[in-house]
């Protein structure tokens, strides 16, 4: 005779299962549109590792105290706490070169437009200017891009622009009804460190760190990082810009070189370098090469 007990735990089981199973009938997960590089897997990794972590007392950490603040608020530390661990086990050197070291409310998602990887939901980025994808003719829309594993997900909890909460993305699911969801890896939401899932449409992402350089960006005046130094490099490149203003840094002299370009090439002379005046500018550029003999390859036929 079966013990009452073991019945409840298997009906209980049985039930679980098949909740499971329709859960998983119900959504798809989709596989990555980019390269994983190992270390993104070996982040996940040790971020799998802390899920079910708890706070201390007063809001203590020892994510916190790595960073040497064990009472602040700590989803951007545990991050950072992460990505060290995989620098330790496996001699890298990701933390202040792939992913930010950094506690500030919006150093990490400026850090990430700074490294040219920042892909905004929608609308403008705060200083910038519109984006988009590459390869795309269309400035970015609300559900254009989906998050890649080891991606960076900001957050803001009011309607404003400042970052209040940061995630790691693991995955990402399709519904039966075509809705995406983002499931990630995070920290201090509330307590701990949990899994958690976001509907792509949520208005709260601001936008996402990205492991890959995967989208453009409008620049202007004042801008700085390595979106500009591409561009510096391709108006140099053209002869409309000299080398020694390849900095990184958008100041007159580079204003002055996208307003001549705009010029010479019919554009609307704005010195803001917009997408339709990068898509031109790639393509002299494109074009300079395929008739530059320095980039021909040759190739010797004997070696076939």
């Amino acid at each position: 005779m079966k013990h009452p007990v073991s019945s409840f735990v298997l009906a209980l089981c049985l039930i679980c299962f098949f909740s499971v199973s329709s859960l998983s009938e119900s959504e798809v997960h989709l596989e990555p549109t980019v390269l994983v590089p190992d270390y993104v897997s070996w982040l996940l990794e040790v971020a799998e590792e802390e899920v079910g972590y708890r706070e201390g007392d007063h809001g203590y950490s020892k994510y916190g105290e790595w960073a040497g603040d064990p009472y602040s608020q700590w989803c951007a530390e545990f991050l950072c706490w992460c990505v060290d661990q995989v620098d330790q086990r496996h001699g890298t050197h990701l933390l202040g070169r792939v992913f930010p070291l950094y506690s500030g409310q919006n150093t990490g998602r400026s850090w990430f437009i700074r490294a040219g990887r920042f892909v905004v939901r929608k609308g403008e980025v705060d200083g910038w200017g519109y984006e988009w994808l590459k390869g795309h003719h269309e400035y970015v829309r609300s559900g254009d891009y989906i998050p890649q594993p080891g991606d960076y997900v900001f957050f803001t909890w009011t309607s404003g622009v400042d970052t209040d909460h940061v995630a790691l993305v693991e995955y990402c699911t399709q519904g039966a009804d075509g809705k995406i969801n983002i499931h990630v890896i995070e920290g201090n939401n509330p307590v701990g460190v949990s899994r958690n899932v976001y509907p792509l449409s949520n208005t709260q992402i601001l936008g996402y760190g990205t492991v890959h350089d995967l989208a453009d960006i409008t620049m202007r005046f004042g801008n700085s990082g390595e979106k500009v130094r591409q561009l510096q490099e391709a108006l140099a490149y053209l002869g409309f810009l000299e080398a020694r203003f390849v900095t990184g840094d958008f100041g007159n002299a580079t204003a002055s070189a996208v307003r001549s370009f705009q010029v010479a090439h019919q554009l609307r002379p704005s010195s803001i370098a917009n997408l339709e005046t990068q898509l031109r500018l790639q393509e002299e550029v494109d074009l300079r090469r395929d008739q530059d003999p320095l980039t021909w390859t040759v190739v010797d036929e004997d070696d076939d």
